[in-house]
């Protein structure tokens, strides 16, 4: 089985340039002899500079989460005889982090330092954490299933090539699984002379299909034979690769730590559920995601989280929408279902009275608008919320409170649109006073409860509003309660994809960001803490 070469072989020279993988002991580093990557291609590709001066190493790595590169740890071993076992922390040297740059002699995607290294322990992988995320670059997905003995994968890396010491270009080549045992998988080049060299450790092994990728493994070893610079009498090319299938989970469990902590929640202007992104409700496993329009006019969706920590209800950001976009102009967001195929999207009221519906909402943006309403009546629609209000109705109905107090709901958006109107309360002083208004199941009724926050501080639950209007309504806070310092909320699922009541997510004006797990009539029951 091909493993690395003891880097102690090698002059100081050589070392300078990159350190090798090669048989048995364990030493940092390993290019892919193979074919020039296209202008942009496996953008996802990260090539890390270890060191300075004659210790100065390189690896490749893969960006998996906006802030985080998933590589071999042993790129970061001090003696190659201790193998992969690396102390947690701060890189011990100097490390930068280049991703999304296919020719290194260009100035395009970016170079950031690395800051953290979380080793996973019991085999050659690390976690690498960037000093901040890299924007407009995709990661790469992790896979979940196991590599089979004779699939197709490709290997992209930085190394050394049959003829070049340091390349300038991402090289990539193809390579069919062998044996797959516990924790690695064995690579066999296609064509037989496709290998990895020094400068490889750490490289993506990955599927390819339909122009997406998803991780399978990273190179953690290689013969080496063909490389620039290798023994000549070293003729085989095969490789290993660490797999990735089976911890994806750590994986996820690492980089969600930082994914909710690097936003400027005081910044967020609108908060909104739901389940947007994988199957939607029908992922059993799925916790809701969470819609954010920011002040600067950008948008971003977090991916509701398959994991079962309470702390980390989200597994990864979207950007939608960049700063300046058309949603600095949203002035009500709800999110529901508006499609009769169950799929769930957003209903928007926007400044100029215009209000639309983006029928179905995921992770590559807004699709299916339908303008509902165009007219200065709208601009007096101050808040909205969609909920399950009728009972016999696939669709969502959209709840309006007016800016003079009276209530509306529209029956069954999708179909109808706005044009079945049923007025639940005539204009009233005291409902102007209400600053927060979001449905949700919370009592068990047949129809949605409504959850209104007024502006005292004041929090109450109306039980199973429907078409004939409000059915008596019950207290979450009193009034001048702590809730007056909520600039935001809204309800779903973020603690469990099929729970029953639903739970509240709060931004505080102070920044901080919170959730309230299970609320049903008798109140709230604990508070979990996600910033502050």
């Amino acid at each position: 089985m091909p493993s690395r070469r003891s880097r102690a072989a090698w002059t100081a020279g050589l070392i300078a340039a990159s350190v090798t993988i090669g048989v048995m002991t364990a030493a940092p580093a390993n290019a892919v002899v193979g074919d020039e990557a296209k202008d942009g291609q496996y953008t996802f590709t990260a090539r890390l500079d270890i060191g300075s001066g004659a210790g100065k190493r390189s690896c490749t790595g893969a960006l998996v989460e906006s802030q985080w590169v998933l590589t071999a740890a042993g790129c970061f071993s001090d003696d190659p005889s201790q193998g992969y076992r690396i102390p947690a922390g701060a890189p011990k040297a100097k490390t930068t982090v280049t991703v999304g740059r296919t020719d290194l002699t260009t100035e395009t995607g970016t170079t950031v330092d690395a800051v953290e290294l979380v080793p996973r322990g019991d085999r050659d992988l690390v976690m690498v954490r960037l000093a901040k995320p890299v924007a407009d670059i995709a990661p790469v997905s992790v896979g979940s299933s196991a590599p089979q003995q004779g699939e197709d994968v490709r290997v992209a890396g930085y190394g050394r090539t049959q003829d070049e010491w340091v390349p300038t270009r991402l090289h990539s080549a193809a390579f069919t699984t062998g044996a797959v045992s516990a924790g690695t998988v064995d690579l066999a080049g296609k064509p037989a002379e496709a290998t990895t060299c020094p400068g490889d450790d750490g490289a993506p092994v990955f599927r390819e299909k339909n122009g997406t990728f998803e991780l399978a493994a990273v190179n953690t070893g290689s013969w080496q034979g063909g490389c620039f610079g290798s023994d000549d009498a070293e003729k085989r090319t095969g490789a290993t690769g660490t797999r990735v299938d089976d911890v994806a989970d750590w994986i996820r469990q690492t980089y969600v730590r930082t994914l909710l902590s690097r936003a400027d929640w005081k910044n967020a202007s609108y908060l909104t559920s739901g389940y947007f992104t994988g199957k939607g409700a029908a992922d059993s496993k799925r916790r809701m995601d969470l819609f954010v329009v920011w002040k600067d006019g950008s948008a971003s969706l977090y991916q509701g989280s398959d994991g079962s920590d309470p702390k980390y209800p989200f597994t990864a950001e979207y950007k939608l929408a960049g700063a300046g976009s058309y949603w600095k102009d949203a002035r009500a967001v709800t999110g529901g279902k508006f499609a009769q195929d169950g799929s769930e999207g957003l209903t928007v009221r926007w400044a100029g009275g215009k209000l639309s519906t983006y029928t179905h909402v995921d992770e590559n943006g807004f699709h299916d608008e339908k303008t509902l309403a165009y007219s200065d009546t709208w601009k007096r629609a101050r808040l909205i919320t969609a909920g399950r209000f009728a009972t016999n109705n696939l669709r969502d109905d959209l709840l309006v409170l007016w800016d003079d107090g009276s209530t509306s709901m529209y029956s069954d958006t999708g179909k109808n649109g706005v044009s079945k109107e049923t007025q639940l309360t005539k204009a009233d002083k005291g409902w102007e006073n209400a600053v927060e208004m979001n449905a949700g199941e919370f009592t068990g009724k047949k129809t949605s409860d409504l959850m209104i926050r007024w502006n005292d501080g004041q929090t109450q639950l109306f039980p199973g509003v429907d078409t004939a209007g409000y059915h008596g309504r019950t207290q979450l806070r009193p009034e001048h309660s702590a809730w007056g310092g909520a600039a935001q909320i809204t309800v779903g699922n973020f603690t469990d994809a099929n729970g029953h009541p639903d739970d509240i997510l709060i931004r505080w004006n102070d920044g901080n960001l919170s959730y309230y797990p299970g609320v049903d009539a008798s109140g709230t029951h604990g508070e979990v803490q996600l910033i502050g």
